[in-house]
C-alpha cells in the first residue's frame, strides 16, 4: 500500500500526520532536516487565540509609515527585496477593504474558537497534557493613550467573545512583579496559553507517530511523478523516489515552492522573525507578555525567558540580521527593568505568510490527491491541532466542523 507523505515536519506537518496515523493511514512524514528544526523550533510557544486579526486592518495601515522608517520598527523590508515583495504587497493592499477585513476577522475566530477543544484533544490522546500551561497572555501599555491604540484589537475581540480582564497597575505587579513601573495597564488573555518547549512538543508528537507506525524520513522534494489530475510521487534530491497515495505540502514558506512544482502558484511569503533565548534571566515569570506598542512578546519557555517579534521582509534566502534580535532585547528591559541577559541563543526563523492573514488548507485546485496545510504566519503553533483535525477529516472521508471555504488554495 502506497502512503500518504507528509511533506514538512513542523508543528502542523506533524500533527497532521499523527492524526492520519491515528485514523489508521499509512503516513510517510517527510522533511529536509529533522523534525521540529524550522519555525516550530523558535517560535513563540504561544497559543494565541486572541491574534487572528488580519495584518492589514486600519490601525496597522496608520502606523506602517513610521514603522517602516524606523531602524529599529517592528517591520523591516530589505531594499533589494522591495520589487520581489510587490505582487504579494498587492494583495496585502487588497485585504485592508472595510468588508474584506470583517470576513477576514471571521475566519480567524472561527479557527481560534476550535483551537482549545481541537488542543485538549491533541495533548489528552498523546499524553502531552503537561506541555501546556495554565497561565495566560499579558497585554501592556504604559498609559491610557496606549490603551486606547489597542482597542481596535479589543473590540474585535469583544465582538467574537474571547475572554480578557482590564488590569490596574498594582492588579499587574500582582500577578508580574517583575514587571517595571512604568507600565500602568494592562489586559489579561487568561486563553492565550503557552507550551513549556514548543521543539519538544513537535519532537514528542514524532516519536508518538512513530509508535503507532509512522515513518519518518529525511529530504528534499525536487520534483513530482504527476499527470493533470494527481500525483503519483516525489523525487528526492539526493536521486531517491517515494511513491504516494497522496500527498500533503505543509512545508510552512517553503511551501509555495512546492506548489509551483505542481503549477499551482501561491501568494505566500516569509515574514522572518527573530528570538533571543534567555537561559539565565534573573527573574521569574508567569506570564507571557506582549507590548503591543513596542512591538515585542516575552515567553517563559524551553527552561528560560524567550524574547521574539518583529516583521523582516527580506525571502528565504537572505542571511540573518541578528541586530533585530539585540533591539527586541532592549525593548524587553523596559518592561523587565531587572532582567540578566546571560547565557543566550538568538534564533531566525520563517513565519509562512499569506497577504490576507488567513491560512491553507485544504485540497489541491489542480490535483485530487494533493493537500494544503501552510500560510499560518505567526499562529502556526496556535491553529496546529486544529488544522490537523481538518485536514485529517478531509482526506478520511468526514465532513470537517467548520466551513472550509475561506481557507481554499485559489480564493485569489
Amino acid at each position: 500500500m502506497r502512503p500518504i507523505v507528509v511533506v514538512g515536519a513542523g508543528i502542523i506537518g506533524t500533527v497532521i500526520a499523527y492524526q492520519l496515523q491515528r485514523r489508521g493511514k499509512k503516513v510517510v512524514l517527510l522533511d529536509k532536516s529533522e523534525p521540529g528544526l524550522g519555525a516550530s523550533f523558535g517560535n513563540m510557544a504561544s497559543i494565541a487565540v486572541t491574534e487572528f486579526m488580519p495584518a492589514s486592518r486600519p490601525g496597522v495601515w496608520a502606523q506602517m509609515p513610521k514603522w517602516l522608517l524606523d531602524p529599529e520598527g517592528p517591520i523591516c523590508v530589505r531594499p533589494g527585496y522591495m520589487l520581489k515583495l510587490l505582487p504579494w504587497f498587492l494583495r496585502f493592499l487588497a485585504a485592508s477593504r472595510p468588508s474584506k477585513v470583517r470576513e477576514l476577522e471571521a475566519a480567524g475566530a472561527v479557527l481560534c474558537s476550535r483551537v482549545h477543544e481541537d488542543l485538549a484533544e491533541l495533548l489528552k490522546t498523546s499524553g502531552l497534557e503537561h506541555m501546556m500551561s495554565a497561565e495566560g497572555c499579558l497585554s501592556l501599555y504604559t498609559d491610557e493613550a496606549e490603551y486606547r491604540a489597542d482597542r481596535e484589537h479589543i473590540a474585535v475581540l469583544e465582538r467574537f467573545g474571547f475572554d480578557h480582564q482590564v488590569l490596574d497597575a498594582d492588579a499587574l505587579r500582582a500577578l508580574e512583579p517583575a514587571l517595571g513601573h512604568q507600565i500602568g495597564k494592562a489586559v489579561l488573555f487568561p486563553q492565550n496559553r503557552s507550551i513549556s518547549d514548543p521543539h519538544k512538543l513537535v519532537s514528542s508528537l514524532v516519536e508518538k507517530f512513530k509508535a503507532l507506525g509512522g515513518e519518518v524520513r529525511q529530504g528534499e522534494v525536487v520534483s513530482f511523478d504527476q499527470n493533470p489530475q494527481r500525483v503519483s510521487g516525489l523525487h528526492l534530491k539526493d536521486g531517491r523516489f517515494l511513491e504516494a497515495e497522496s500527498v500533503v505540502l505543509a512545508a510552512g514558506a517553503y511551501t509555495a515552492r512546492l506548489s509551483s512544482l505542481i503549477g499551482e502558484p501561491i501568494p505566500l511569503e516569509t515574514e522572518r522573525g527573530y528570538h533571543t533565548q534567555v537561559m539565565a534571566p534573573g527573574i521569574s515569570m508567569r506570564h507571557s507578555i506582549i507590548w503591543p506598542a513596542k512591538a515585542f512578546m516575552v515567553t517563559p519557555t524551553a527552561g528560560g525567558i524567550r524574547i521574539g517579534g518583529t516583521v523582516e521582509m527580506a525571502g528565504l534566502d537572505a542571511a540573518p540580521n541578528y541586530r533585530r534580535a539585540q533591539v527586541l532585547v532592549k525593548r524587553a528591559r523596559e518592561a523587565l527593568p531587572d532582567l540578566q541577559v546571560q547565557d543566550t541563543t538568538k534564533w531566525m526563523g520563517h513565519r509562512p505568510a499569506m497577504p490576507d492573514t488567513v491560512p491553507v488548507m485544504g485540497r489541491s485546485a489542480t490535483r485530487s490527491n494533493v493537500w494544503y496545510a501552510c500560510g499560518h504566519g505567526h499562529l502556526g503553533l496556535t491553529y496546529a491541532a486544529t488544522t490537523g483535525r481538518l485536514i485529517a477529516d478531509l482526506m478520511t472521508g468526514q465532513t470537517p466542523p467548520v466551513d472550509m471555504t475561506p481557507y481554499r488554495v485559489n480564493r485569489f
